[in-house]
């Protein structure tokens, strides 16, 4: 009693745990930086890693102007590596050790034990390591020398041996035949440290994209640090009731485990289901059920369950189809298993049933055929993705095995908005895949006037637009009143009558039909947060007033500016996505949820002082439209506007540069001697490097 009274409690922390890293998550341990190395983020110039091996290889700059390096010593260096000629296989290329490579080693075969902490407003998070890599500086270049020595010493003692090299034309050949090589000598072969090596040496390299500490990448994938849940759903193994605590530290004995009678290990009553976390019930169920509305998960969960903590966690497992919840596909397929029917690896399964779920987000029915002629997998597979949400219908193809859900997507429109854009970042991924065409991509008529069978009247639909007027009527009037009030705070004296303001009545038509669900509505166009429709401006001036719009115009413009200035050089798919990750922050409800066109982004770019590079991308170029659109800031008003213009000039005629072309046009366009400093700033603010060529970012063809 008397040490706890010295030593109080000062301050209780929570712990969550954050699991969005798990399994990615490594820690690089960096040797002690000498005085001319600096680990930001110019000098990395390329990374590589073997995903199997968990090894990693960094190719880092060394600072060559820094008064601690020893010139004269660099510049042997590279004269005993490359020898006196450069090209292309050259180790360095400004004839100078300006470079070093590090190599990875594990520093500990169990990392279980450790975790990655972040501290935030009086929370820690904490993300469990995945592995644990010690980089070591590799000598490898001293080995070139060396066979570089080596073959001029043979070039040498060939000259004096040409001579008797004529006379000796015949040489007697021994040939022997092998025995045929015994179990217990192969499993000897198998298991030798040169047997290991070649395994180890066959493996491919795969290279890397390094992305800044500044960079918006970066700052996203940070952000994952932090639990997502909030104690909620994510952290369900740190919150334990008194009695769980209890069980923890006093486990039942063997004895009485061996009592209980023993079940087959793909049953789980719902008494044992509801000891198990909120996270992994609802895993279970929707493993087993596949398909299910939100209001009969709820009931299985039983009551007292926070609707909240559930709607986090069904979104980890599962995908919204028509108001209900698919589970996922990596769900039902592990990474690491095949099918059963065609030994076919759960990464392609994964890929052909996402391509049918989302199917059933654009209409009712799928057929059969038209997804194996896709996927290209066989009819068992195809025919377990159609089971797992659909019926068959003879003569008619496969229907969503549950009515639409339109009570969930009323009561939740900000759950609806998110998985639209996951939808949309889903189909992006599959166009390329798959090379989807516009037919594959829009439904047809018929096929989605089948997907809400409902008839509708002509005078109906005139009641419903009333209706629809009545209830926007009371926001215009509050958005007049609004401005009413700006207009008399600046003295102006324009009037303005409520009479003036005319909600815009458009004809019925008989081949388009009115939309009539929330749901339509949120689909009626928008892709991503985006009208797919080329005129935007058209389709805001019928719904918004003209204060507005301007005020949309100004946060686009805000957005756009602010983008460009951090990035310098992007495509209009990486602009798409930060804008859908900057939709995503915003508040329900915000004036740029009003939907905003791709010609109205790329109009707000060019506006804000930005060009279109019009980069010559390959002929047989896999890239997207909207990967091929790239823009770029073109006066940020610093002391790099010149370099940068003339970098980007270089790339409109050149689809990817190397380094030393870079830096010499540079000098000869601007007149100066850049150091090495310099070009490496301008680099990183426009360019990517990969596979030793330099692209702009965004460009790279992997």
């Amino acid at each position: 009693m008397a040490n706890e009274e010295d030593d109080p409690i000062i301050q209780e922390i929570d712990v969550f745990l954050a699991r969005s890293l798990l399994e990615k998550l490594y820690l690089f341990q960096y040797p002690i930086r000498p005085a001319s190395m600096t680990y930001d983020d110019v000098t990395h110039l390329s990374a590589k890693i073997k995903p199997k091996q968990q090894k990693v290889e960094l190719e880092m700059a060394i600072d060559t102007l820094n008064p601690n390096y020893c010139r004269s010593k660099g510049e042997q260096i590279a004269l005993n590596v490359d020898g006196t000629c450069t090209d292309e296989t050259s180790t360095y290329s400004s004839k100078l050790m300006d470079k070093q490579t590090f190599c990875s080693s594990q520093a500990a075969s169990n990392v279980s034990r450790y975790a990655a902490a972040v501290y935030k407003k009086g929370e820690l998070h904490l993300t469990p390591l995945h592995g644990i890599l010690q980089l070591r500086p590799s000598f490898t270049y001293l080995d070139k020398a060396d066979a570089k020595h080596r073959e001029r010493e043979a070039a040498n003692e060939g000259g004096d041996s040409s001579q008797d090299e004529a006379e000796d034309d015949v040489k007697q050949i021994t040939v022997r035949f092998s025995r045929p090589e015994t179990e217990q000598a192969r499993q000897r072969r198998v298991q030798s440290y040169e047997f290991l090596q070649k395994r180890q040496a066959e493996e491919h390299w795969v290279h890397l994209h390094y992305y800044g500490l500044k960079d918006s990448r970066s700052e996203h994938e940070r952000q994952y640090l932090f639990s997502q849940g909030h104690g909620l759903a994510e952290n369900t193994e740190l919150i334990k009731s008194p009695s769980e605590y209890l069980m923890m530290l006093m486990p039942p004995s063997i004895e009485e485990e061996n009592d209980k009678p023993v079940a087959p290990s793909n049953v789980l009553s719902m008494a044992q289901l509801r000891t198990l976390p909120l996270a992994d019930q609802i895993k279970i169920l929707m493993k087993n059920v596949k398909v299910m509305p939100f209001a009969n998960l709820m009931s299985l969960l039983g009551s007292g369950t926070d609707s909240t903590a559930v709607l986090r966690c069904i979104q980890q497992v599962a995908m919204l189809v028509q108001g209900n919840w698919v589970v996922k596909s990596d769900v039902l397929y592990p990474k690491d298993t095949s099918s059963p029917h065609s030994g076919v690896p759960a990464e392609v399964l994964c890929r052909g049933r996402d391509f049918v779920m989302w199917k059933f987000t654009q209409d009712r029915w799928v057929v059969r055929k038209e997804v194996a002629a896709v996927t290209k997998l066989c009819p068992e597979d195809v025919k377990d993705f159609l089971e797992h949400m659909s019926v068959a219908r003879i003569n008619k193809g496969w229907e969503f095995m549950l009515p639409y859900d339109e009570d969930f997507v009323k009561k939740h429109p900000d759950i609806v908005q998110r998985q639209h854009m996951l939808w949309m970042g889903i189909q992006a991924k599959l166009e390329k895949v798959y090379n989807l065409l516009k037919e594959h991509l829009t439904p047809k008529k018929q096929e989605a006037q089948s997907a809400h069978p409902l008839l509708i009247s002509g005078e109906q639909r005139v009641s419903m637009a009333k209706a629809k007027v009545k209830q926007n009527y009371g926001q215009l009037e509050k958005e007049f009143q609004k401005q009413k009030a700006e207009m008399k705070s600046n003295d102006t004296s324009a009037k303005m009558d409520i009479s003036s303001i005319r909600i815009k009545e458009e004809p019925v038509s008989d081949e388009e039909p009115m939309d009539t669900s929330a749901y339509e509505g949120m689909n009626n166009g928008v892709v991503n947060g985006l009208h797919a429709e080329e005129d935007s401006m058209g389709s805001l001036n019928g719904h918004l007033p003209g204060g507005c719009i301007d005020r949309v115009a100004q946060e686009l413009k805000a957005f756009v500016s602010s983008t460009f200035k951090k990035q310098f050089v992007l495509t209009l798919s990486e602009l798409k996505r930060l804008f859908n990750l900057h939709l995503a922050s915003l508040p329900p409800g915000h004036m740029l949820f009003s939907g905003i066109s791709d010609k109205m982004l790329q109009d707000m770019v060019l506006d804000t002082g930005c060009k279109q590079i019009l980069v010559p991308f390959p002929p047989q170029t896999a890239a997207s439209p909207d990967e091929l659109k790239v823009y770029a800031l073109w006066e940020a008003g610093d002391t790099y506007d010149q370099h940068r213009q003339v970098l980007l000039e270089i790339f409109s005629k050149n689809y990817r540069v190397r380094r030393n072309v870079i830096q010499s046009q540079l000098s000869q366009e601007c007149g100066e001697d850049l150091n090495k400093q310099e070009v490496d700033r301008v680099l990183k603010d426009c360019c990517v490097s990969y596979g030793g060529m330099w692209y702009l970012k965004g460009t790279v063809q992997s």
